[in-house]
């Protein structure tokens, strides 16, 4: 069906929540922790639900060193809006001091502009996709974000990725132009995926660069069957674990890039209410006897509106 959320790794915990709240307008739909590093946070930003197709999510570190974008990565994240919104975007960014440039892409134009940390995002015109139901920072809703247009890929050995992604995940051909070839999913979120075709050597994970991109199951009785397909194509796929939120199996493919199989279900709602959604810490059962330690090495922050100075 395509992605189901991507995450990344950035810096200053504040300054990502201002980032996709108060400029691009994106909802905090959960405030938790990395279960595997519980001193740090686990943010997740989407629509009104956080609805599969529309999942950022970042793992916020202040001392962390800063990534170098390369091969094994997406090198950018595509969010789509709707169709005649671009020049209200432009408009924006340059409001806020973002610095923007133009590129076109199989007949698509996009915007391109880095967050805080210098992860790299695109903005293109879709039809396609659910016209989101939440607002913030002032973005009117005719204007807001609807979850991903997609993403580009850079691979260390891009024709094996282009076959994991054409004969493993199921994505279509679309086309080639200048140096990149784009694939194309089931759904109407998440589905466009560019890929260079030329090997990028290896990058190096820290802020500003993704972690891994998650591609969407419908239940555990489908992720189960794609388990069973990316074994037998010798990828070695990690045993399920629980995210509390949907269920995660990884495996990296030949051209370095982590991937991820994540179940629509169950959504952030299983343990608050969706009005509710990331007002407050929500740790998994087993962590709650430590929440007054892992609440205390947390570094404080709010949702907030931004002032625009110029």
């Amino acid at each position: 069906m395509g992605i189901h959320h991507i995450t990344a790794f950035v810096s200053d915990v504040q300054e990502n929540v201002d980032f996709y709240t108060s400029v691009l307008g994106l909802r905090l739909v959960k405030r938790t922790i990395n279960y595997d590093v519980p001193d740090v946070y686990h943010l997740y930003f989407g629509n009104e639900k956080g609805s599969p197709g529309t999942i950022m999510t970042f793992f916020p570190q202040e001392d962390a060193h800063v990534g170098i974008l390369g091969g094994g990565q997406v090198g950018v994240t595509v969010f789509a809006v709707p169709p005649r919104s671009l020049l209200y975007w432009r408009e924006r960014l340059s409001k806020y001091g973002i610095q923007t440039m133009e590129n076109t892409r199989f007949g698509e134009e996009y915007i391109r502009f880095a967050d805080n940390s210098g992860l790299l995002i695109d903005l293109v015109e879709r039809i396609e996709g659910r016209p989101s139901g939440w607002t913030a920072g002032g973005v009117p809703i005719p204007y807001a974000i609807k979850g991903f247009g997609g993403a580009m890929l850079f691979s260390m050995a891009p024709g094996r990725t282009q076959s994991v992604l054409k004969d493993v995940l199921g994505l279509t051909l679309y086309g080639e132009e200048e140096g990149l070839m784009r694939f194309k999913a089931a759904g109407d979120l998440g589905n466009w995926i560019d890929i260079s075709t030329s090997s990028i050597p290896r990058g190096a994970m820290g802020s500003g660069t993704v972690h891994h991109i998650a591609w969407r199951a419908k239940d555990e009785h489908e992720q189960q069957m794609w388990r069973e397909v990316i074994d037998r194509y010798g990828m070695h796929p990690t045993n399920v674990k629980d995210r509390q939120y949907f269920k995660a199996m990884y495996f990296r493919e030949p051209g370095g890039i982590l991937f991820e199989i994540a179940t629509d279900s169950p959504g952030f709602d299983v343990d608050e209410p969706e009005a509710l959604l990331g007002r407050s810490l929500k740790l998994p059962e087993w962590l709650e006897p430590q929440r007054e330690q892992i609440e205390r090495q947390l570094k404080p922050f709010e949702v907030r509106s931004l002032e625009i100075e110029r």
